[in-house]
This record gives C-alpha cells, structure tokens and sequence, in this order.
C-alpha cells in the first residue's frame, strides 16, 4: 500500500487524473489549471452539488469503494436529470482519512470514473484535503438543457397524471439487509468463519450500493415529445418527493397504493424484516427513480411505456395530500423519508 503522504495532495491528483480525457464539446479546459472552462452557447446551465460523509451517507464495514464512487456520481447525475437535462461536467472534492491509501483511493476514483464514461460526463477539477472525521466526498455537477425543456418542481395543474419510473423501496431494503448482516458479524465469536447470507437477494444490494440514473427515461419521453409539467428524482422517498412537488406547485394529490411499482425482491425482504411493504416504498429513499407528472390527455402515450408507472393524480390544494389504500381509505401523505439531520 502506498502512503498519501508519500506523493502529497499535488502527487495525488496527478495521480488520479493524469489520463482523464475530455469528450463533451461543452468542455474547454479540464483539470489542470486554477478553474475549468466550459462554453454552453445556447444552453441553460443546470448546477447541482452533494455531499457524502462516512458514518452519515453510508458505511465503510459493507460499501465497496468502487460502489461509493460511482453512486456518489450518480446521485448528482440523477439531480440534473430530474430537470430534464443532460449531465456534462463534474468537479469531484475528497476530504480522505489518514487511514487511506493510494490504493484505495484510486478505488474510490474508478467509480466514479465508470459513472462518468458510462453517462458521457467530463471530469473537470476538484480538490482535496486531509480529514479528522473519516471520508468525505461532495461532487458538483454541471448539465445542459434547452430553455424551453428544462422542468422544476413548480408546474404541476390540476388532474395531471403523477408517473414514476422503474419501482420502489427496493434500495431501503437492501440497506436494511447490509445492517443486518454487518450486525451478525460484529456479534459473532470466530468473524472469520462467518458468511454473510445475500443469496436471491443480489438487486436490492445493487439498488443500494451501485444505483443507476434514469437517463433512459428521460430519452423515451424526448423521444415521445412529451415534456413534464413537474419532477423531481426519488431520493429521500416517494412521501417527501410528492410533497415537495405538491408545496412547489401549491396543488394536493391522490397517489393510490395499489399502484406503487414494487420489485418482488423488496417485498419479500420487507416480509423477513416484518416491514409494512408500502411504509418501505412511501419513505425508504435512495431509489433514484424519476417522479413526475405530466398532462391526462397524455395518458394514452405514457400508460405503455415499460418503465413508467402512472401512481395517481394532482388535485386542488384543498384536497391536501393523501394515500389512498387498497379498500378505498385516505391518508394524509407525511415526509417520513431519510433526514440527516435526524
């Protein structure tokens, strides 16, 4: 293993992008000076930005680094494209540990190197530093999109249809097995001998540790001509996300359970862990799917797209919020989803 102190903070990031190549016409000047340069012409720039921490974002004892790397590009991936753009820039910040070598930032590194050459986005800069409180990792993103398309949180009307891609609840499961797991093996006398049970469960570990950006559907709905009234991406759960659009757009909604799109995986560990299936689905987050509403009269269009979900629909803000069940009941919606903070 080689010692960050040995190559120093310059000697490492030459280290680790001495090979980057630029590929977006969008990217001047990469890494390499005091700024990178960048030229939209047209464009409207979308700029979003993250921060992981160890021991809040997510846990050493059962992340690989090659995993981390390339979720933490990906939840900045998934911000632009829940504006309807297109990702084309990333400035990647390392807060890194004494306890870290080269080696294993190099790791961290190919993660989010794989990200980028698998989504089309430059690395351009960043920084680094050491850090007294285990890894840290922010990445700012930046992405295009075309004035007209761009989509906030504010647009949704009345009787717009509320879509989701891909299912839900599958990524807080997977978590919950890792936890799981992790706590068997700090309990147990011989660590050595124990293996960690994941057999038939290998989607939900992936939605958790290695989650992937939809930048399928936004493709299928250009494709379709159809542009969103309103979006967001499922991050901190399908509960906090719909508030939020209904707060932005000052409009209610009613989201009906037997519609939520649930993976079989997630409900038969939902079923191990003796967890209500829905609560897992409404406020489990990290899902990264796209939610969204858009036109009824656009129904017809997106009812057979493969990987869109119609989930209900926008009302007055009067009606509030709510869950309708199975057997007809409502509930109002409550963001229960994940909070740092708490």
């Amino acid at each position: 293993m080689t010692s960050i102190s040995e190559t120093g903070e310059f000697g490492l990031i030459h280290h680790l992008t001495d090979n980057i190549e630029l590929k977006n016409t969008s990217s001047i000047k990469g890494v390499g000076d005091d700024a990178a340069v960048l030229d939209y012409k047209n464009k409207q720039i979308l700029v979003t930005t993250d921060v992981l921490l160890e021991g809040i974002h997510f846990d050493l004892v059962y992340t690989p680094l090659k995993h981390l790397g390339y979720k933490a590009a990906i939840v900045n991936f998934s911000d632009i494209y829940a504006m309807n753009g297109q990702p084309k820039q990333i400035l990647v910040t390392l807060g890194i540990s004494k306890r870290m070598s080269v080696e294993s930032v190099d790791d961290l590194y190919s993660g989010i190197l794989l990200a980028c050459e698998q989504y089309g986005v430059d690395l351009v800069g960043g920084d680094t530093s050491a850090s007294y409180t285990g890894l840290t990792i922010s990445i700012t993103c930046i992405g295009e999109a075309d004035k007209d398309k761009v989509v906030y949180r504010n647009g949704a009307k009345e009787n717009d249809l509320i879509c989701v891609s891909g299912d839900l609840g599958a990524a807080y499961m997977g978590l919950q097995l890792l936890e799981r797991e992790k706590a068997v093996y700090l309990n147990a006398d011989e660590k050595d001998a124990i293996q960690p049970d994941f057999a038939s469960k290998e989607y939900i570990l992936e939605r958790q540790l290695k989650p992937e950006a939809r930048k399928d559907v936004i493709a299928i709905l250009a494709e379709k001509g159809i542009v969103p009234t309103s979006m967001i991406d499922v991050s901190d759960g399908l509960s906090s996300e719909l508030l939020h659009l209904c707060e932005q757009s000052k409009k209610g909604c009613r989201v009906y359970e037997e519609k939520i799109p649930i993976d079989y995986q997630t409900a038969t560990m939902a079923e191990e862990f003796n967890m209500n299936l829905t609560t897992a689905a409404l406020n489990g987050g990290e899902d990264y799917e796209l939610l969204f509403t858009v036109p009824l009269d656009r129904y017809d269009e997106v009812k057979d797209i493969e990987e869109i979900k119609v989930i209900g629909h926008i009302t007055s803000p009067e009606q509030g919020a709510c869950l309708v069940t199975r057997d007809g009941q409502e509930f109002k919606l409550k963001a229960q989803g994940w909070n740092s903070f708490e």
